[in-house]
C-alpha cells in the first residue's frame, strides 16, 4: 500500500509518476471502480470550506500531488514527498501505456468541441488508442442518465472527466455505481491543453514550479482563484506552528 501524506488533513500519496501510473494499471485489474484525484494547492483549501468535496477526498483511491504546492507543504514537515505528479503528464502517460493494452476512454468536459480536438490530438500521438466517446461538459440534471447510458454503452473502461475542480469530484464520486467502468479521474483543464485552446507553461517554467504564473499572465482572470496560494502556505505554516505548540515545541 502505497504511502500517504497528510497536506491540511487531504491525503495525498506519496507516489511518482511511475508508480502513479503502475498503481492506474493496477486497478484496472480490479472488479471495482476507482476514484482517482489530481490535488493542488486550490483543491485542497476548497476542502477546507466544502465539506462535501473533503468527503468525496476521503474516498478517493489515489490522489495524487498535481501541484507543486502541496509537494513543498509534505517537505515543509519533513515530510517525504518524492515529486510532483502533474495531471497532465499522467493522463498523457496512461493514454500512452493504453494504447497498448486494452483501455478504452472516454472523454468528459470542456467547452463544445474541446473533447473532440483532445480526442483527435491522443489518436495522433498515441497510435493504436482507444477513445470511444466525447461529450462536452455542457449537460444538465435532466439528461444525466442518458450521458450514463451514453458512456456505459460505449464500452469505456476509463473515464477522464474535465468538469473543473470541484464539480468533476463530486460528479464521479455520486455515479460511480452507475458507470461499468474501472477509473474515474478528474483532470481539470487537461483536454484543453490537448486541443491546443490552452497552451502549457514552458518546461523550465514547470520545473522552476512557475507554472501558475505563467497561467496568471496568459489568464488575469484567474487572480481570484491564484490567492489560494498565499493562503495555502499561510495556512501550512500555521498549523506546522500549532502542531509543534501542542508538542511542547515551542
Amino acid at each position: 500500500m502505497q504511502k500517504k501524506i497528510s497536506v491540511l488533513d487531504v491525503m495525498i500519496d506519496a507516489v511518482t509518476m511511475s508508480e502513479a501510473v503502475s498503481i492506474l494499471e493496477q486497478y484496472m485489474s480490479e472488479p471495482k471502480a476507482h476514484l482517482i484525484a489530481t490535488a493542488n494547492a486550490e483543491m485542497v483549501m476548497m476542502a477546507q470550506q466544502d465539506k462535501e468535496l473533503a468527503e468525496v477526498l476521503r474516498a478517493a483511491d489515489l490522489i495524487v500531488p498535481d501541484g507543486a504546492g502541496v509537494v513543498w507543504a509534505a517537505r515543509y514537515n519533513g515530510l517525504h514527498m518524492p515529486e510532483r505528479v502533474a495531471g497532465y503528464d499522467l493522463v498523457q502517460q496512461f493514454l500512452a501505456a493504453g494504447a497498448k493494452k486494452d483501455y478504452r476512454f472516454f472523454l468528459l468536459g470542456g467547452a463544445p468541441g474541446v473533447a473532440e480536438k483532445a480526442k483527435a490530438a491522443a489518436e495522433f500521438r498515441y497510435p493504436g488508442v482507444q477513445i470511444v466517446g466525447t461529450q462536452n461538459g455542457f449537460f444538465t440534471k435532466d439528461n444525466e442518465k442518458e450521458l450514463l447510458d451514453r458512456v456505459n454503452a460505449s464500452g469505456a473502461n476509463v473515464l477522464l472527466a474535465a468538469l473543473g475542480i470541484p464539480r468533476q469530484e463530486k460528479w464521479l464520486y455520486k455515479n460511480m455505481r452507475e458507470l461499468n467502468i474501472s477509473l474515474a479521474i478528474g483532470v481539470g483543464g487537461t483536454f484543453d491543453v490537448m486541443a491546443g485552446t490552452v497552451k502549457r507553461a514552458p518546461l523550465w517554467m514547470q520545473q522552476a514550479n512557475l507554472e501558475w504564473l505563467f497561467r496568471l499572465v496568459r489568464q488575469p482572470q484567474r487572480a481570484l482563484r491564484m490567492l489560494a496560494l498565499p493562503h495555502f502556505v499561510i495556512k501550512v505554516m500555521a498549523q506546522k506552528t500549532l502542531d509543534k505548540s501542542k508538542l511542547g515545541i515551542l
